[in-house]
């Protein structure tokens, strides 16, 4: 589904989750921040193996839950990729603490659970919300490979030429 201010993009399995990275990475470049939102196990790092994957930098990509940040250089001379997970991230003068902004136009850096927390850093970010396709009652409750619902909302300047809705092909 296309709207005037982003993209829903239905998303099968975890395969198609990280095809879906490799995508997005194309529409990736230094300087740019991407921010992950959604439930634990919806699929935030998956996709974000897949942007490692498309930008060719040296992996593997796994969660930073423990380590918070973790930067993946360019196997390619691109952008390194620096990957950080914020869930205990308390706020935003923690993220000040991280010195996210020392890398930040020189990488593509991509932040879980940083929504509300990240915002500050660049006036200029692809939002990306993941949630799971059936969200009903039990939606904390899935088991196996369960479609999601990928929403992206480009904000800024740097994204208002960029066609996000390119990627509503891949449903």
């Amino acid at each position: 589904m296309v709207s005037r201010t982003g993209v829903d993009v239905l998303v099968p399995d975890a395969a198609a989750m990280r095809a879906l990275g490799r995508t997005v990475a194309g529409l990736l470049r230094a300087g740019d921040l991407v921010v992950l939102t959604g439930p634990l196990g919806a699929g935030k790092t998956t996709l974000t193996q897949g942007l490692g994957e498309g930008l060719g930098v040296r992996g593997p990509v796994t969660s930073p839950t423990f380590v918070i940040s973790r930067e993946h250089p360019s196997l390619r001379g691109g952008p390194a990729l620096v990957h950080v997970d914020a869930y205990r991230v308390g706020d935003a003068l923690e993220v000040d603490d991280l010195d996210l902004d020392a890398s930040l136009d020189d990488a593509v850096t991509v932040v879980e659970w940083g929504e509300g927390k990240v915002e500050g850093l660049s006036p200029d970010r692809l939002q990306v919300h993941i949630a799971w396709a059936g969200a009903g009652p039990a939606a904390d409750d899935h088991v196996g490979e369960e479609p999601r619902r990928v929403g992206f909302r480009p904000t800024g300047a740097r994204w208002a030429a960029v066609d996000v809705s390119s990627l509503a092909r891949l449903a």
